[in-house]
């Protein structure tokens, strides 16, 4: 089953003291999911921040062990422009676009599922034909 992975299980994955850290990082060792691109970046932004890592530090977590078992997917231009064109009809407004474009590049993807510790953050997204949501494990 090939799913994308949200910046949450990324997180998780390389902290021990995060909540489902053993399922998160053994989702992200099976090496055949995807993120969004923008994942690095909030992974990076929680490491620095939260976690209070250095940005050193940070910067070769994601090179490490992020970079080498992932896909990166990217959305162009119009890919995002044209999501947000169909957003209101989906109910995002605010910061939840940067969930609905994990979203978007999951379609664009083509994956099972969406693996993620905020399950409420996607769940109103879902239509009947998509991709299911869930935790890791």
């Amino acid at each position: 089953m090939r799913c994308l992975l949200d910046s949450s299980v990324l997180v998780a994955a390389l902290c021990p003291d995060e909540r489902r850290h053993d399922e998160s990082k053994a989702v992200l060792l099976s090496g055949q999911h995807v993120i969004y691109s923008h994942a690095l970046l909030e992974t990076f932004s929680t490491l620095t921040g939260k976690i209070k890592a250095s940005a050193d530090a940070a910067s070769e977590l994601l090179n490490k062990t992020i970079r080498p078992r992932v896909e990166i997917i990217h959305l162009t231009d119009f890919e995002i422009l044209e999501a947000l064109a169909a957003a209101q009809k989906l109910g995002v407004r605010g910061g939840g676009v940067y969930d609905y474009m994990h979203f978007v590049a999951a379609g664009k993807a083509g994956v099972d599922a969406i693996i993620t510790l905020n399950t409420g953050d996607f769940i109103h997204l879902v239509r009947s034909d998509d991709f299911e949501i869930r935790l890791p494990g």
